[in-house]
């Protein structure tokens, strides 16, 4: 690979799910205003934000890199789901999903920083609520903490026990990098963990 691979997050969540592709990579926070403009719709909001991502640390690597850029909002009969923060919150926001769809909007930005080509991508997943019990809600909050995540469940751990079903063309969508898309982006740009492989594992 020529230029260098830059995941333009902070995310743990997002290196961790990078890492199964195998490729050397680089984590720079785009340290960015994630704040929703009036009247911007949940799509509008997760691809400018990953532009912005894209377009952030792009100017600190000096336009040498691939950077990728992702951002995920979790919608709820239409209305943006915000990352809960605090206990209460978290109990709040899966009190309101019994029994109901919650709709997860990924979005994918690549950037060829030395040639200014990208691409861009977004994935949608939903998950199925079943009837919790309070003392269900209270008790996952407890055991798994999910209070910087969008929807205030992991899904990877035991969110799953939350659900009745999941509908998706990529479950790493729900986690917050959809691979099965990133691949197919990244090829686009000369690179596929296929053909480029470490040295460790090929």
């Amino acid at each position: 690979m020529k230029a260098p691979l830059i995941l333009a997050s902070s995310s743990p969540y997002r290196k961790q799910l990078l890492e199964r592709l195998h490729l050397d990579f680089i984590c720079i926070s785009p340290d960015i205003n994630e704040t929703a403009k009036q009247n911007e719709t949940a799509y509008e909001l997760v691809n400018r934000l990953a532009y912005e991502k894209a377009s952030a640390v792009n100017s600190q690597c000096k336009g040498n890199g691939i950077i990728i850029a992702s951002d995920q909002v979790a919608l709820l009969d239409r209305v943006i789901l915000g990352k809960p923060h605090t206990p209460a919150n978290a109990i709040k926001q899966l009190s309101q999903f019994n029994g109901k769809k919650v709709t997860f909007l990924t979005s994918l930005y690549v950037l060829n920083s030395t040639t200014g080509q990208y691409e861009s991508a977004t994935d949608e997943y939903h998950v199925y609520f079943r009837n919790l019990t309070q003392a269900e809600i209270e008790n996952y909050i407890k055991i798994e903490s999910p209070l910087n995540c969008a929807g205030s469940f992991k899904c990877e751990g035991l969110g799953a026990t939350l659900f009745t079903k999941m509908e998706g063309n990529d479950p790493t969508g729900l986690i917050g990098l959809p691979l099965i898309t990133l691949s197919e982006l990244l090829r686009k740009h000369g690179v596929n963990p296929l053909t480029q492989l470490p040295k460790a594992i090929s």
